[in-house]
């Protein structure tokens, strides 16, 4: 069973702010709670209509009815399970290797999908912006499907930690060096912009190569890909030189 208070500090959690105060974040389905059980990310709570979780101590765990995990949930057709996570304190950033670093990405399921393609092309690290979305929002949760667990995400102030680098810093644009015949290096930081409005001036004005994906269409008039998809294009390509 749930209480009323339980209740309503977990619908809390759905709004950053109450996220904040507590330090606490909620993640949903069988899958991505497996992910985070077996990181190091500490469990508050778990609440289950169906027991999948037989290695949680019965005192961090509670069985409840679907009506109850609706009231909880974030998702309109709510999984069997929603568990509490304590939020944990961010790492320093290490300036090595290939670095991700968000600009104002807004979409939950666009920062999401971005680190799912960084666990999966081996980034462990992300930097974003104060204004991208958080990452403890319960979509972005959701949309990691556990690879939050493996990626390291800071929040900066991302002009100020870009003039400190000594890492060469790529920016994504619509007219840039053909990404397919650039000479791509090992070490640097990718700058990803905001769906609508691309990279800012501010950090534009840092980077040190300019990239683009080339359109092969005939028409030539597509506007631009989905940030999540760019992502991907330009991690596959930067690491195709690392197997090679």
């Amino acid at each position: 069973m749930v209480s009323k208070n339980q209740i309503k500090l977990i619908s809390s959690l759905h709004q950053k702010k109450f996220r904040n105060a507590h330090q606490l974040f909620i993640a949903e389905g069988v899958k991505g709670i497996q992910e985070l059980l077996h990181s190091n990310f500490e469990l508050e709570h778990l609440y289950v209509t169906v027991d999948h979780f037989e290695t949680v101590l019965p005192s961090k765990k509670s069985l409840i009815t679907e009506s109850e995990l609706k009231k909880i949930s974030a998702l309109t057709t709510p999984n069997t399970c929603l568990a509490v996570f304590k939020i944990p304190k961010e790492k320093a950033v290490i300036n090595t290797g290939l670095i991700v670093a968000l600009d104002t990405i807004r979409d939950p399921g666009n920062m999401g999908t971005i680190l799912r393609l960084c666990d999966w092309f081996g980034i462990t690290q992300v930097v974003c912006s104060a204004e991208t979305v958080d990452l403890y929002n319960p979509k972005v949760v959701q949309a990691t499907m556990g690879s939050i667990a493996r990626v390291a995400v800071n929040y900066l102030n991302l002009t100020d930690y870009l003039k400190t680098t000594s890492l060469p810093i790529f920016g994504t644009f619509m007219e840039g060096d053909n990404l397919y015949t650039s000479t791509l290096p090992t070490e640097g930081i990718i700058v990803l912009g905001n769906e609508a409005n691309g990279i800012s001036a501010e950090i534009e004005a840092l980077v040190t190569q300019r990239i683009t994906i080339p359109r092969f269409g005939d028409l030539q008039q597509t506007e631009s890909l989905n940030v999540a998809t760019a992502t991907a294009i330009v991690l596959s390509e930067f690491k195709r030189g690392c197997t090679s």
